[in-house]
């Protein structure tokens, strides 16, 4: 027994001794994001990883941050649009979003030569690219046919991102263990590819032009084809076309009846007014970043350095959320939140009314911690609308419900992009006239106060807790409904 105890001490001691080794700790923190991803492929499949990293990193978070820069510098210098005009137009290449239920359900309930996603992935990337190459390759497009070839683009993300969803629900039902693991993947590869994206777009933008960083953007819409011809998935046999309809219909009413409930529409209500009387007036400040005189002229490269900032901001609040306030009731956090988002709206006052320069704090140095903080509190208050959209899902329909929510918060965001632009064409901010912008601001953050007296409709309730009454919770609808398994996600990054 003695010698046994012994050899167990001793053992005791060089794991310990290991641990405190300097060198070993350096190599174990090397070496750990690497085993992390072979136990996912051992787990998972290589093909489901890669497919994660390429939807999420190169065809989301990669695409997000290149085309947002070379959108803006596309509709400024190459259709000649106005800022009020430019906000519109955003708006509308949002517009596949709206409709994210649609692609949930098609993926979902409507599986094509037998199967459920791969197809999908092949559609949506031939969509990206057909459209991103037609804009490269065009010397002089309408900005009609302009608009709905960005659209298309804004539609093939979209679907992409819907069924690699689907993929990560199948999984975290198989594989429950792992849940946190594919989330935490999801998130990571979105995130570095989102900040990747904003540091590398405004100097493609500068070399090569906007359409040339649209032939770029073509390069990750191609490889979701790739994940479409490699993904592994199991082929559906036996499948009745006859019961599609019946199985929209069914779903429809299903998601009718939930949203008819008082825990449910009151949310509801909350989420798109937060997000609809926040008025959007970026473009505005866009064109006064680039070409007003007296203001900062910030050249394509600071503007790409800047967003790239901002990606950094979003990643510190679900940091932030996720470490610290993740526990608290929503009320409290979104009154703070969008009490803060209100103030945060300020600092474009302050950068417009040049008041950074009498404090001796220069234009970029300024114009960084704006859109850090921005973009830090934004996402702060982005995370308790997820949580709370998450559990107003009922049982058998969560995925193609969550889809509905995260389309009403779209509808919002179009909604308060549509307004700020009606906003700038009032104020008469164009292109050479920026006179009435920081009223523009002020009004903005102004209006961002008015949820703070919405926050009745928004439960009190503990975020650990459920909010759906007790009969709705154990309501299951067998059959008649889509499969439970495209538990949809949010977006983590905003669309193109």
């Amino acid at each position: 027994m003695d010698e046994v105890e012994e050899t167990e001490t001793l053992k005791h001691q060089e794991e310990t001794h290991k641990r405190k080794n300097p060198k070993v700790v350096f190599w174990n923190f090397i070496w750990r994001p690497v085993y992390w991803f072979r136990m996912l492929g051992d787990e998972l499949h290589w093909s489901f990883v890669l497919s994660v990293v390429i939807v999420y990193g190169m065809n989301q978070g990669l695409s997000v941050g290149l085309s947002r820069v070379s959108t803006q510098y596309y509709m400024k210098d190459e259709q000649k649009v106005q800022p009020s005009e430019a906000q519109v137009f955003f708006g509308m290449i949002q517009l596949p979003w709206v409709i994210k239920p649609l692609w949930g359900l098609l993926t979902d309930i409507l599986p094509i030569i037998g199967y459920r996603r791969r197809p999908y992935f092949i559609f949506a990337g031939f969509l990206g690219v057909i459209s991103m190459l037609s804009l490269a390759l065009h010397k002089k497009m309408h900005l009609v046919l302009a608009l709905l070839s960005l659209m298309t683009g804004s539609a093939g993300v979209a679907i992409a991102d819907v069924t690699i969803d689907a993929c990560v629900a199948q999984n975290s039902i198989s594989h429950p263990s792992l849940a946190g693991d594919m989330q935490s993947l999801c998130g990571l590869s979105s995130s570095i590819g989102a900040l990747v994206g904003y540091s590398l777009s405004g100097f493609l933008v500068h070399f090569v032009g906007p359409k040339g960083v649209f032939g770029v953007l073509s390069v990750p819409a191609g490889l979701v084809i790739l994940v479409g011809m490699f993904l592994r998935e199991p082929h559906v046999h036996n499948f009745s076309y006859r019961r599609v309809n019946q199985k929209f219909l069914d779903a429809c009413k299903a998601m009718w009846t939930t949203l008819k409930c008082r825990e449910v529409w009151r949310p509801c209500l909350y989420m798109y007014l937060s997000l609809a009387v926040s008025l959007n007036v970026r473009e505005g400040m866009f064109y006064w970043y680039t070409d007003a005189k007296g203001g900062p002229s910030f050249s394509k490269e600071v503007v790409g350095s800047i967003f790239s900032v901002g990606a950094v901001g979003s990643l510190l609040g679900v940091l932030l959320y996720q470490n610290v306030l993740k526990n608290h009731p929503f009320r409290d956090i979104l009154f703070w939140t969008q009490l803060l988002y209100g103030l945060s709206g300020m600092l474009d006052l302050i950068l417009v009314l040049r008041i950074n320069l009498k404090l001796g704090i220069s234009d970029y140095f300024f114009a960084v911690i704006d859109e850090a903080v921005t973009h830090m509190i934004g996402r702060v208050k982005w995370m308790p609308l997820l949580v709370l959209s998450s559990k107003l899902c009922p049982p058998g329909i969560e995925g193609t419900f969550f889809a509905l929510l995260m389309s009403i918060d779209n509808v919002g965001m179009l909604s308060s992009s549509w307004a700020g632009g009606l906003l700038l064409h009032v104020l008469e901010v164009t292109r050479t006239q920026f006179d009435n912008l920081w009223l523009s601001i002020l009004i903005r953050s102004m209006f961002r106060i008015i949820p703070l007296g919405l926050l009745f409709l928004v439960p009190r309730s503990d975020p650990n807790l459920s909010i759906l009454p007790t009969e709705m919770l154990r309501t299951k609808k067998g059959d008649d409904i889509p499969e439970s398994d495209n538990i949809e996600m949010a977006p983590l990054v905003n669309g193109t």
